[in-house]
């Protein structure tokens, strides 16, 4: 890796401006581009204003490596697109693009999510366990809260003291955010999933929790994606595994407990800061963390949160009032609309609260999202 690394940033939001900070502190890395789609000038609150950009050519002409963290489907998939036509490495903290066109761009070059993100904390642990001899069974999230259907005041609430954009509130508090990174990590890992939107099993902490997804697994005879639904648990990933019974003592000792089932939990996960892992792995030949895979099983579907009727349009799949994401089996959901699809969509047919909308509900318009899923 040479000194001073060229990094450039797609998106402006929570992580980008972490990620600024973050790399302001390295001398082997350098922020060159951050590829903006608002006015340069009314970016004030910005760190390092200087380095906005409006220009996607401008970007990857000033780029080594570029990290996609934009949190938009359609325009992430335009820019990685450009970038990828370019022969450079692209790192995303973007389940949301990697579950929708990801596996595309798996095929065509090199994309990986980074470290930092729950999915991307999980790939980096099934690598220290695998190495340990553990046999993973379930892939876990640890989720605090759920409500599928949020207030439109609570939401603006959460969105201002937590200093977030209102789509990625609703996103993390519908279950759509979970859903998605766990689709994400189903995919990349080589897991499925027990059920349509996921189990979500409710417990106290993580071992019980853990150990009864993992008790599903077992019966079902494949290791799973899946979450728990822990408000007093840290908020961080596990790995629930076996091991070798000659182990047992050994585990029993290092107070892994009882078996057959372990649990290894990584009780944080620092996002932007971590991310620097991956830009670091990447640019010394380390490869691909995780990304959707090039023939993924899962997807996420949209499911309606209240009727929604003929001409009425759906701005927004991902983070919105009128749908919300399940992860599902792909086979068995052939016309199924990927919720990060839906953005001006039309609604072409009544659809009913609870309803999962498929392709002869809605009319798309076109994008390069929607070519490349096709493509799939």
């Amino acid at each position: 890796m040479e000194r001073g690394s060229r990094i450039g940033i797609v998106g402006t939001g929570f992580i980008a401006k972490g990620l600024v900070m973050a790399l302001a502190e390295r001398r082997d890395l350098a922020v060159s581009k951050v590829l903006t789609r608002t006015e340069v000038g009314q970016r004030t609150g910005f760190p390092r204003q200087e380095l906005l950009t409006n220009s996607s050519d401008e970007l990857i002409d000033n780029s080594d490596l570029v990290v996609e963290c934009s949190g938009d489907v359609i325009h992430a998939t335009n820019v990685v697109n450009q970038v990828m036509a370019a022969s450079l490495p692209i790192v995303t903290m973007d389940s949301e693009l990697q579950v929708t066109t990801g596996s595309y761009f798996a095929r065509r070059g090199f994309i990986t999510e980074a470290e930092g993100d729950q999915p991307g904390c999980l790939a980096a642990l099934k690598e220290d366990v695998i190495q340990m001899g553990f046999r993973p069974l379930v892939y876990g999230n640890i989720k605090g809260f759920l409500n599928h259907c949020p207030t439109r005041a609570d939401m603006e609430f959460w969105a201002e003291k937590q200093n977030l954009s209102l789509d990625k509130v609703i996103s993390f508090t519908d279950g759509t955010k979970v859903e998605i990174e766990q689709a994400l990590v189903a995919n990349g890992l080589g897991a499925g999933i027990a059920a349509p939107g996921l189990l979500g099993i409710a417990s106290e902490d993580v071992k019980t929790g853990a150990e009864a997804l993992a008790g599903r697994a077992k019966g079902l005879g494949y290791p799973i994606s899946d979450y728990i639904l822990s408000p007093k648990s840290p908020p961080g990933v596990f790995i629930a595994a076996e091991h070798d019974e000659r182990q047992e003592d050994y585990l029993r000792y290092y107070k892994l407990g009882e078996g057959p089932y372990y649990v290894l939990l990584r009780n944080f996960h620092l996002c932007h800061l971590e991310v620097v892992k991956t830009i670091r792995r990447v640019l010394h030949g380390g490869g691909v963390l995780l990304n959707n895979g090039e023939n993924p099983a899962i997807s996420v579907a949209a499911i309606a949160k209240r009727p929604l009727c003929p001409g009425s349009r759906i701005e927004r799949g991902i983070g919105s009032f009128d749908v919300r994401g399940t992860a599902i089996r792909i086979a068995d959901n052939q016309k199924h609309v990927p919720i990060g699809l839906l953005a001006n969509a039309i609604v072409t047919r009544h659809i009913d609260a609870g309803q999962q909308i498929t392709l002869d509900d809605v009319e798309l318009p076109e994008s390069s999202a929607l070519r490349f899923w096709r493509e799939l």
